[in-house]
């Protein structure tokens, strides 16, 4: 499978059409942003173990039943994926209290919540991603009540087994967000990436971060926990 013409670049990626038009080839890149954009650098080897997390993570959450895009690794940083329509939610799932919803709510950062919480934001980078309720999403026809339902029912069990898989890695899964798109035939299916850049991933014991938050909060040794939840997950 061969890249064609790039379709689209991103703050992470780069999307290629191919030779079958259900099918585009996504590029992992190094870049690293943050704060809508206002911060950017490169985190070395990024894109190589974004993208192998996110291959692995898909093949395993499409055999406990959620349907991904997922087609084929072809390198270490490209993989041919389902041409789909992103639904312009962002969905986040919360299992202990960080990021902005410790700053929004004025709560510190690791209060363990009874059960995981979810929202939505519109995915609107002119607008800054604002929250939205699922009213705002069918009264704006982003998606239908059906596909809101699916899309959670989804997005619950994603983090019931990410969770358990990350936890027997010594990790615990703070927070994270997915994206979701339909395919040709309107199926809702998990897109976009599973990785240190989109989820929340502290070290049970220490609490020691080990995702983008380094970066963000000029943390220092933003390789390093990219690299050791590549050890720790995919044994590499």
């Amino acid at each position: 499978m061969k890249k064609l013409e790039q379709l689209y670049e991103g703050k992470a990626k780069k999307v290629y059409s191919t030779e079958d038009p259900n099918v585009v080839i996504v590029s992992y890149k190094d870049d690293a942003t943050a704060f809508d954009g206002l911060k950017k650098g490169t985190i070395t080897g990024k894109g190589a173990i974004n993208n192998q997390m996110t291959n692995f993570l898909m093949q395993q959450l499409e055999k406990v039943g959620v349907p991904t895009h997922y087609v084929q690794e072809l390198s270490d940083r490209d993989t041919a994926v389902k041409k789909v329509s992103i639904i312009p939610l962002e969905v986040i799932i919360r299992n202990v209290s960080a990021g902005s919803f410790a700053k929004r709510f004025g709560v510190e950062e690791g209060i363990v919540f009874d059960a995981p919480t979810i929202e939505f934001s519109y995915k609107n980078d002119d607008l800054h991603d604002p929250l939205m309720n699922a009213y705002h999403a069918v009264a704006l026809k982003l998606a239908t009540w059906d596909e809101i339902d699916t899309i959670k029912k989804y997005a619950f069990a994603v983090n019931d087994f990410l969770k358990k898989t990350l936890l027997e890695c010594g990790v615990t899964l703070v927070d994270f967000k997915l994206e979701f798109g339909k395919t040709a035939d309107n199926t809702i299916v998990l897109a976009d990436e599973i990785s240190p850049d989109t989820c929340r991933f502290w070290d049970s014991k220490t609490g020691e971060k080990l995702d983008k938050d380094r970066f963000r909060r000029d943390l220092g040794n933003v390789e390093g926990a990219y690299q050791e939840m590549s050890r720790r997950l995919l044994g590499k």
